[in-house]
């Protein structure tokens, strides 16, 4: 009881996202506060000396760094309810496997993709979709990665949708036709309240988008 839950964060961060959805699943009260990049509060400086990047998750005024590890903080410490992992111990490192795939190499290449131009975009779009259709293996016939559950690598990869598929940033970049598996997954977690209270605006981001295309 009284615990004090702030989140350092930037509006457009997909990695603040997942800190976002899992304190939402969990029903957490928390404070958001916006860091501008180009100056970076003394309290982010402080909380995350190493990376001094966002997300940080403060419970009490003790920092946890990294999206990732702040979801499973979170799942661990208010473990009543959603439990973002399961409880056996194999499928819990299967979950950590593909969020750490997720994390590495979707958006690795999801960067790279919104990062470049040409032949090296063209190719990174290319991985990006035979990724996909590795996860839609993994997937399977099941509503979430966690089977029956909304869990951790739902949590990590469901905020690349929200610019590549539910926004339609990139046209018809992910084509449901090809992909119907992770496209139905992709509909079913937008369903969720944690999740879409957890996405920006869209009006919002396809105006920083453009601002940002016309600059270069």
């Amino acid at each position: 009881m009284g615990d004090e839950v702030i989140l350092l964060n930037f509006w457009l961060s997909p990695y603040g996202m997942r800190v976002r959805i899992a304190l939402e699943e969990k029903g957490i009260k928390y404070e958001n506060r916006e860091e501008d990049f180009s100056n970076k509060s003394p309290l982010l400086l402080q909380m995350n000396p190493v990376h001094k990047k966002i997300p940080v998750l403060i419970h009490n005024g003790k920092p946890i760094c990294e999206s990732l590890i702040a979801v499973e903080y979170i799942d661990e410490v208010w473990n009543d309810q959603s439990p973002l992992l399961p409880s056996d111990p194999y499928q819990r490192a299967q979950a950590r496997f593909w969020a750490n795939y997720v994390d590495t190499e979707i958006y690795k290449l999801a960067m790279r993709f919104w990062t470049t131009e040409g032949v090296e975009r063209e190719a990174a779009g290319e991985e990006f979709l035979g990724c996909l259709k590795l996860l839609e293996k993994q997937l399977g016939d099941e509503p979430y990665f966690g089977g029956n559950n909304f869990g951790l690598v739902d949590v990590a990869l469901v905020p690349l949708f929200c610019y590549f598929y539910t926004f339609s940033l990139y046209g018809n970049f992910i084509k449901e036709a090809q992909y119907p598996k992770i496209i139905a997954w992709a509909k079913r977690c937008i369903q969720k309240e944690s999740v879409s209270k957890s996405f920006p605006e869209e009006h919002k981001v396809k105006e920083h988008v453009s601002q940002k295309r016309n600059k270069g």
